[in-house]
């Protein structure tokens, strides 16, 4: 069984894609050359030199000349073969394992999973939040070729005090998708999600925001200070901000009061859940900006595009928000999905249907936005006793396409599963691209 597997896992090397198939041509050209240049020098050596009779026995018997000359070749190639594959495979795997912290899998297969993920579709996917990571570690092995655009109105805890302190923008959620899609060790990582407990001026910050804003300081430039920051990570794909400018977000509640609907505004995207009272509309001041180069070109050239999951009215709106990532969204031919929550949020969704959340945005940024709506179909769950939310049930209007699928963490319910999602988000692509290969030309 093992032999099997082995034997299988070699046949990888010769996949589409793996740019091995050339190599071991040209290796088995420059053998065969080789070995023609020194068949000549030994052509010369058996016609000038006498391997028969008793002054050389020993030479007869190394020479195999009591052997015919097709089965001494026969087994010469053969021997040279064996040698030639078994020095190749060791000396590649002692040069390339090294470079590989999996020691479960073997090298061929972190090749080719690498080799897959580069030639992956071009993915933006936008929110922020916990849910903007929890998706960004499902489809980072899915491809490399993978952007994420994240919301800057976030204005509470570490990030608000970093933001009105030194006048950045809000590193908290650019922090959460770096650590999300980081290829460095464990420790690393662990170290940029380190909260510091006390001290005066540190207690409630993270290590990774102080560093963000460290390296805006010397750089002198946020964008610049996360790319360097994903560099220390080594960040597969890109982490971009919906707009450079620094938003407000404000909301307009409803709130019912001696038969009278009482309308008013909370500003601050950390206050909004707080208020406790019904979302009429969300909106960012000013409400002009302009959204970011980069993030609105990688838009441009996606192939896929996924909002969402994150909280609807302080994840996913702010960047909607932003006029030009609306506008990209829509000219872009790419794919869009739009991954409804698994459950409502208090001060927020509050007994919010799938059909409400498609509706909030909708609201906001007109309709047709989307081509797929992805809902759980899994409402049968263990919930946390006392729990404020309930599971979002997959109630719509009809208007638009759905596709239901199990993408529930069975450890935290109230959350995606990464690896279930980014599996899902997959099959839906596959099946567009499958259908639009056969729609009839025309």
């Amino acid at each position: 069984m093992q032999l099997r597997k082995k034997i299988g896992s070699a046949w990888k090397w010769l996949y589409p894609g793996m740019g091995v198939k050339r190599w071991l041509l040209l290796l088995a050209a420059g053998l065969f050359l080789l070995s023609l240049g020194v068949s000549f020098f030994y052509v010369q050596i058996y016609r000038t030199l006498e391997f028969t009779g008793p002054a050389s026995p020993i030479a007869y018997t190394v020479t195999l000349q009591f052997l015919p000359r097709w089965l001494r070749g026969a087994i010469l190639a053969t021997l040279g073969i064996l040698c030639v594959a078994m020095a190749v495979f060791r000396l590649s795997r002692s040069l390339v394992s090294a470079l590989f912290e999996s020691d479960h899998e073997s090298v061929v297969d972190v090749i080719y999973r690498r080799r897959m993920r580069k030639r992956g579709p071009k993915i933006v996917a936008i929110g922020g939040g916990t849910g903007l990571s929890t998706l960004l570690r499902g489809l980072k092995e899915c491809t490399d070729n993978l952007t994420a655009i994240v919301t800057v109105a976030d204005d509470g805890g570490s990030s608000g005090r970093l933001r009105r302190e030194l006048g950045l923008l809000p590193p908290g959620d650019f922090r959460n998708c770096i650590t999300a899609l980081a290829e460095a060790e464990p420790l690393m990582t662990l170290l940029f999600e380190y909260r510091f407990g006390q001290g005066k001026g540190l207690n409630g910050h993270s290590f990774g925001n102080l560093f963000i804003a460290a390296m805006a300081g010397v750089t002198g430039d946020f964008g610049q200070a996360i790319r360097q920051s994903s560099k220390v990570l080594a960040v597969r794909g890109r982490v971009l901000p919906s707009t450079m400018h620094s938003v407000t977000l404000c909301a307009e509640l409803a709130e019912p009061h001696d038969g009278h609907e009482i309308q008013y505004q909370v500003e601050g995207e950390s206050r909004i859940p707080k208020a406790g009272a019904p979302i009429e509309r969300v909106f960012l001041q000013p409400d002009d900006v302009r959204g970011y180069g980069e993030s609105v070109q990688a838009l441009l050239d996606a192939d896929l595009i996924i909002v969402g999951p994150g909280s609807l009215y302080t994840s996913i709106l702010p960047n909607l928000l932003v006029k030009d990532i609306a506008a990209a969204i829509r000219a872009s031919t790419a794919l869009k999905i739009y991954v409804c929550n698994l459950a409502t949020q208090a001060g927020e969704t509050d007994g919010y249907t799938a059909a409400d959340h498609v509706r909030a945005i909708y609201n906001h940024v007109g309709e047709g936005l989307f081509d797929y709506i992805l809902l759980n179909n899994n409402l049968e769950v263990q919930t946390p006793e006392n729990w404020n939310a309930e599971m979002v049930k997959p109630i719509t209007d009809g208007s638009y396409r759905v596709w239901t699928a199990d993408v529930v963490d069975m450890a935290k319910p109230w959350r995606h599963d990464p690896a279930k999602l980014a599996r899902t988000i997959m099959n839906i692509y596959a099946s567009h691209r499958q259908r639009r290969n056969h729609r009839p030309a025309g």
